[in-house]
């Protein structure tokens, strides 16, 4: 028959084991947490990336778009032109197309057969046989875009900072060429040509770079302004221009801007 003594041993070792597994237990629910807080969260399936933020043409002709207002809601339409066009130029043909804003009162299938006769004029930067054109019809993919817009939401699309340039300037983001409403219908000061003349220097100026051409400046005095220059910052003694090429297929060029 077990002593005193012995019961007491036993009950001493009993206690110690439970001690160790309640230890145990409380660093493995300690362990667990910490896992899990550490575990990077998601907000899809594992592994998956969210989903890049694309602006979407309208893509249908006369469809909408829009640009992202707070929160990534809807806050400006455009509507897109429905005319399709033939090929221009020798090169490979970019397909486009025109966007206006909404209430801004531009049509745009006229504005569209706008951009494509000084995309098509030989003054142009079809004048290279590398480059060509064509309008899109309805329901065709694009290259890129030529989207009208008022100059609020020019400044947004383009990110405009610089205090002299907010509601005047026009840009080029991604694959989408901005035109400002205000240079399209009134031209610009520094310009010493009606607005029609002057549309074709933005036209010229930011499918330039949708082409891959860089900011050019005054090459001297009395020379005609190259239609990569920045021209609405001031002429620096050149004379106003709205094209790439004269008359005579000279590539009107100047120093590359650092």
């Amino acid at each position: 028959m077990p002593t005193g003594r012995s019961l007491s041993a036993g009950r001493i070792e009993r206690r110690r084991r439970l001690r160790r597994t309640v230890l145990w237990a409380a660093a493995l629910a300690a362990l667990s947490v910490a896992a899990y807080r550490l575990e990077p969260a998601h907000d899809g399936p594992a592994g998956a990336r969210p989903p890049a933020h694309t602006e979407q043409g309208t893509g249908q002709g006369k469809g909408q778009g829009s640009t992202q207002g707070p929160g990534g809601s809807p806050s400006v339409g455009f509507t897109g032109s429905s005319a399709g066009g033939k090929a221009q130029g020798r090169g490979p043909a970019l397909r486009w197309r025109v966007e206006v804003e909404n209430g801004s009162g531009v049509d745009p299938d006229d504005a569209a057969r706008a951009v494509e006769a000084i995309l098509g004029d030989r003054r142009g930067w079809i004048r290279d046989p590398a480059y060509g054109f064509r309008l899109a019809g309805r329901g065709e993919p694009v290259d890129f875009v030529v989207k009208i817009a008022t100059p609020g939401t020019t400044d947004r699309l383009c990110e405009v900072v610089t205090p002299e340039l907010v509601g005047e300037t026009n840009c080029r983001v991604g694959h989408t060429v901005v035109v400002n409403l205000k240079r399209w219908q009134e031209g610009s000061p520094q310009f010493s040509g009606s607005p029609q003349e002057y549309r074709a220097l933005i036209v010229n100026h930011e499918v330039g770079h949708e082409l891959g051409h860089e900011h050019e400046t005054c090459p001297r005095p009395g020379a005609p302004a190259p239609a990569m220059m920045q021209q609405i910052k001031g002429l620096l003694g050149c004379t106003s221009n709205a094209w790439p090429y004269s008359a005579d297929g000279t590539y009107l060029a100047g120093p590359r801007v650092p």
